[in-house]
């Protein structure tokens, strides 16, 4: 019933910037944590930033400050603004949802049902 499909990745050259976009279906946003993930060849899979059903937002230390993580519940999509992008930054982005209808969120991959299919930010100059 739930499907998140991930878009807007690309690449770019470092201190650049991109949106990443997650279209929700099957769900409202307003009882869905929905957060977002990387994974880069040969590291497991971390997550980046969260937003609680309530709307409060959440990042990690390596993106806080250049990243900014939005909804548009009227759209039913998630937004993740990436700014002053580096190399280190470059990894396929996925977007999860965790039926959670608090203000927090998990920072556990576990707690996350479903799941996108990914979208390949890169960064190079």
């Amino acid at each position: 019933q739930v499907q998140l499909v991930e878009s807007g990745g690309g690449l770019v050259q470092p201190g650049g910037s991109l949106r990443l976009s997650c279209a929700a279906s099957g769900f409202t946003l307003d009882y869905y944590a929905i957060g977002w993930f990387r994974q880069a060849p040969g590291k497991e899979r971390e997550g980046v930033s969260c937003i609680s059903a309530k709307g409060r937002t959440f990042y990690s230390d390596s993106v806080k400050g250049r990243f900014t993580i939005s909804r548009d519940n009227a759209k039913n999509t998630v937004y993740l603004q990436m700014n002053s992008l580096k190399a280190e930054d470059a990894a396929v982005y996925y977007c999860a949802a965790d039926p959670w209808d608090g203000s927090s969120c998990s920072r556990k991959a576990v707690d996350f049902s479903s799941w996108g299919q990914g979208t390949q930010v890169t960064v190079s100059s």
